[in-house]
C-alpha cells in the first residue's frame, strides 16, 4: 500500500518531494538541544538532509556542541548515501542514553560538508528545537528525522505502515 501524500500549504513542505538520493543543505535555523536540563547544543550553522519519506535531519557543528558529554563507542553502521557512521553515547550528570547520536568521520564525497557534525536522535532528549518550535520525533525510534509543523508526511517509520 502507497501512503497517500498531504498536500503542503504556502511555508510548508512535502517529505514526498524530497529527493531520493538524499540531498544535504544548509540551513540558519535556530537548533537548541537540552538533556538531562543542560542545553547540550545550540547553532545556527547546521545542515540538513532531504531523503524521500522522511523529515529532515539536522547534522550539527562540533564546535557548537558540549563534546564533553559525549562518549564515543566502538560499534559503527553503514549509510548507502554518506557512508560508515561512527555513534556516541550521551551522558549528562546521573543520566546516560547509549548510541543516541552519529557522526561520519570519513563522508562520501557528496556529503563531505558534513564530516564530524553530529546527528541527534531527538526521542530520548528532554526537548529539541528548531527555530523555537519543540521538535516530534520520527516516529518508530529508527529514524532520526525531527518533525516541526512545517513538514508534512506521512513519514516512514510509522510501524506496521507500507512495509517498513
Amino acid at each position: 500500500m502507497q501512503p497517500e501524500r498531504i498536500q503542503p500549504q504556502t511555508g510548508q513542505e512535502s517529505v514526498w518531494d524530497y529527493p531520493r538520493p538524499p540531498r544535504l543543505e544548509d540551513t540558519s535555523k535556530h537548533i537548541k538541544i537540552i538533556f538531562n536540563g543542560v542545553a547540550i547544543a545550540e547553532t545556527n550553522k547546521a545542515k540538513r538532509v532531504l531523503e524521500t519519506s522522511h523529515p529532515p535531519v539536522y547534522y550539527l557543528p562540533p564546535e557548537d556542541i558540549k563534546m564533553e558529554y559525549l562518549i564515543p563507542v566502538p560499534q559503527s553502521s553503514f549509510c548507502e548515501w554518506k557512508g560508515n557512521a561512527g555513534y556516541y553515547t550521551l551522558r549528562v550528570g546521573d543520566k546516560e542514553v547509549q548510541k543516541i547520536a552519529w557522526y561520519y568521520p570519513n563522508p562520501t564525497p557528496n556529503f563531505a560538508s558534513i564530516k564530524n557534525y553530529v546527528a541527534f536522535y531527538a526521542h530520548p532528549m528532554d526537548a529539541c528545537y528548531v527555530d523555537g518550535e519543540l521538535v516530534t520525533p520520527q516516529p518508530g525510534n529508527f529514524y532520526g528525522g525531527w518533525i516541526t509543523q512545517d513538514i508534512l508526511g506521512p513519514f516512514k517509520g510509522i510501524p506496521g505502515s507500507w512495509g517498513w
